[in-house]
């Protein structure tokens, strides 16, 4: 037996012209897809790769090597980062 798809409930509205309208219509068309399902395939692997990229940091060698000597032995407390916390912590 096949899983069940959850419902597709919400919806997305957007403009298009009438020609970008058209050709994704055909494009769904010939896919043998409803526009919905045309979108929503073409769409979605996009979507998560743009969030998976702004979810992830890509150090270079050296600025790697930094993070980690910070992380070893990180810098003094500066002034300023004193009085913030204290300000925090009467908050």
């Amino acid at each position: 037996m096949a899983a069940m798809s959850p419902a597709r409930d919400d919806r997305i509205e957007l403009r298009a012209t009438r020609e970008e309208k058209r050709l994704i219509a055909e494009a769904a068309a010939r896919e043998q897809l409803d526009v919905t399902r045309f979108i929503m395939r073409n769409v979605l692997p996009v979507a998560r790769e743009v969030v998976r990229r702004s979810e992830r940091i890509v150090l270079s060698e050296r600025d790697s090597k930094r993070v980690l000597e910070l992380l070893d032995k990180p810098p003094r407390p500066t002034e300023a980062l004193i009085a913030a916390a204290r300000r925090r912590a009467k908050v």
